[in-house]
């Protein structure tokens, strides 16, 4: 029997996306999951640091977080244009901004209010696909093993065949290794738990958000639960792809 996986589980060529319905769904995920967002100026050599903080598709609005360094504002200012590149999970999401854009302040916080950009770049170049949890269904998952003295709870962000992202409160940076096999992380899936061990590859604290967001790899899985892995993704996909179909048609 070929794997639900086998047309996904190869890189993609780049997509220009020009929907709204698409454009909306990648700006709220890079929100949702906090992805750092890299802005160049055009005939500039220096790199700056935003956020997505919100999207207003009503508006036609994005709003981004305050950039870093922040003397990168004085461009805005000019009316300069810039480019936007951000990496969610083996995906490339890039759009360039031409309009201009307001300073503002958002629930306290310095922002700019960026137009939504009319087509924004998909480029898929992870070897498996990945899906993403919607907010409201995120999965609790723990985890635990020999270099742990009590179990850490969180949630479960996204995932694929071979990996996922985590979302835990507060700082556990100081907790855990980069590189480190954890010998027990349990993922709560509706149809039941799945436990095995995971190497963490990435951690990133966020002051702001009091979080901290893990990426890892799947290790030594066996085939009982990489069946139970596969299952739960391609149902992510399936319910992707039939929210693609009601908002496009």
């Amino acid at each position: 029997m070929s794997s639900p996986f086998s047309q996904e589980d190869g890189p993609q060529p780049p997509k220009v996306l020009k929907t709204p319905v698409e454009i909306v769904a990648n700006l709220r995920q890079l929100q949702q999951n906090h992805d750092p967002l890299l802005i160049t100026f055009a005939e500039r050599n220096q790199r700056f640091r935003s956020y997505v903080i919100d999207v207003d598709r009503d508006k036609k609005l994005v709003i981004l977080d305050e950039l870093v360094p922040n003397d990168g504002e004085r461009y805005l200012l000019n009316g300069e244009t810039f480019h936007v590149e951000a990496f969610h999970d083996g995906v490339r999401v890039a759009w360039t901004c031409e309009q201009t854009v307001r300073i503002a302040e958002h629930e306290g916080t310095r922002c700019y209010f960026s137009p939504m950009p009319p087509e924004v770049t998909y480029h898929q170049r992870r070897s498996a696909f990945r899906a993403p949890l919607k907010q409201s269904d995120l999965i609790k998952i723990e985890l635990a093993g020999n270099k742990l003295k009590t179990a850490i709870p969180g949630q479960l962000l996204d995932i694929s065949a071979t990996g996922c992202k985590l979302r835990i409160p507060g700082n556990i940076s100081t907790s855990l290794q980069a590189g480190q096999v954890y010998e027990r992380f349990t993922a709560r899936f509706p149809f039941g738990a799945m436990t095995t061990a995971i190497e963490v590859r990435h951690i990133q604290y966020e002051d702001k958000l009091d979080t901290t967001f893990i990426g890892a790899r799947f290790h030594r899985i066996n085939g009982q639960e990489q069946r139970l892995v596969e299952r739960f993704v391609y149902q992510l996909q399936r319910e992707a792809r039939r929210f693609d179909n009601d908002g496009l048609f």
